[in-house]
């Protein structure tokens, strides 16, 4: 079922098809570079496969016969996303489109590898069998899976190196998964997964480059430049948290003092709150309501943490030039409390023509998280993972293509 036996080209085409299709041929030739020859001849076993599938008339006025337009087959293949945090498991099964088929929540009594890996396993079937009820037909089976997590991951060689807040160390989480359900398995960063949902059909559809920062119990920060999601040598790229701005002796996550993340990350701000008030028992909730009250320990709390997030984000915008940053996470929800600090300090810092870039916040549930992980098994399409000995090679993906990952 994977394509990468076929030509490049045909990667390139169903992936411009699915990112800015229905097109004509001869529109598809332009965006892609190909000649309309070389369309034609990767069109033909793309169509008797059944991966895309002709609209009727476009109403192009073509010479000799009207232009047809060429669409991605949604129902040709299905994938499953799963986003692991610390407390539950949030799934999703897309088409090959990526439209929702159905989701569902469950959560996690423990942290234990084995114990997760078995929840994924039932998540997994569970996603499949309804989805099979709800249509009344079996329908294609679930090509693959994407199952994210954050930290450290290693998604070439499926490897979770480390996850603070899940405690785990060298996980070789793919081919656990793999074992458990029998269907392919790729592993990613979470939030590098919702930078590929946001490149393809988010707030990042069209731009030639974009950053995702992401505020919750982590800071974190995807970034895509020039089409391809970058993950770096390492899979460590935007790791925005733990980026060092001072000010402050608390002890991040990772060990280190002066993290965005040991300031701006909700537990930080819950645990702050809590020593400025002698209130042991506070939660985020209340110390929203104090800072919203007026309260000037809770107030101060969210201004220090919006002037970490607004060097956080102009030292994005300095390092890669985006057109837009995205700002999500469940941190988002008290964005007024951070706003005004966060602005003035990006001002401040962002470097000539890097101030011209557009901010966005945009509230994105975790079933859009899981969806970012169904794309990333959607990658396998095109380029397969490679085996647990390549991984070193990195994993290469059609350049410009959503679910290109920067390993190339």
């Amino acid at each position: 079922m994977n394509l990468s036996h076929r030509p490049p080209s045909a990667a390139l085409v169903l992936q411009t098809l699915l990112t800015q299709g229905p097109l004509t041929r001869a529109e598809l030739g332009r965006r892609t570079g190909l000649s309309s020859g070389a369309v034609t001849k990767v069109s033909a076993p793309l169509l008797d496969d059944g991966w895309i599938t002709e609209l009727g008339p476009s109403g192009e006025r073509q010479p000799g016969r009207p232009a047809t337009l060429v669409a991605v087959r949604p129902g040709r293949a299905r994938f499953i996303g799963i986003k692991v945090t610390a407390d539950e498991l949030i799934g999703m099964l897309v088409d090959l489109t990526a439209t929702p088929l159905t989701t569902r929540r469950v959560p996690l009594r423990s942290r234990d590898v084995g114990t997760v890996v078995k929840a994924v396993a039932r998540l997994a079937g569970t996603l499949s069998g309804a989805a099979e009820g709800e249509r009344g037909e079996a329908g294609p089976a679930v090509h693959s899976i994407g199952v994210t997590v954050s930290g450290d991951v290693d998604g070439p060689a499926g490897i979770v190196r480390y996850s603070p807040f899940l405690d785990w160390h060298g996980v070789r989480l793919a081919a656990l998964v793999e074992e458990a359900t029998g269907i392919a398995t790729a592993v990613e960063n979470d939030v590098r997964a919702l930078t590929v949902a946001e490149q393809w059909f988010g707030a990042g559809v069209g731009l030639s480059s974009f950053a995702l920062v992401t505020v919750g119990a982590g800071v974190g920060c995807g970034m895509s430049v020039d089409g391809r999601v970058i993950a770096g040598a390492y899979g460590v790229s935007g790791e925005l948290g733990h980026l060092p701005v001072g000010g402050t002796d608390r002890v991040c996550t990772c060990g280190n003092t002066g993290c965005v993340e040991a300031v701006a990350s909700t537990q930080a701000i819950v645990e702050q709150v809590q020593e400025r008030t002698g209130d042991t028992d506070l939660t985020l909730a209340g110390a929203v309501r104090l800072a919203r009250a007026g309260d000037a320990a809770a107030r101060g709390v969210f201004t220090r943490a919006g002037r970490a997030l607004g060097l956080a984000i102009a030292s994005v915008a300095n390092l890669i030039g985006p057109e837009r940053i995205i700002i999500s996470g469940e941190g988002v929800a008290a964005y007024d409390l951070f706003a005004e600090e966060i602005r003035r300090s990006f001002a401040d810092q962002a470097f000539g023509a890097a101030a011209r870039c557009e901010i966005v916040v945009r509230p994105l549930p975790f079933e859009t998280w899981a969806r970012g992980g169904a794309a990333v098994a959607a990658h396998r399409l095109f380029a397969p993972l490679p085996g647990r000995n390549e991984a070193a090679a990195g994993l290469r993906a059609v350049p410009g293509g959503p679910f290109s990952a920067g390993h190339a």
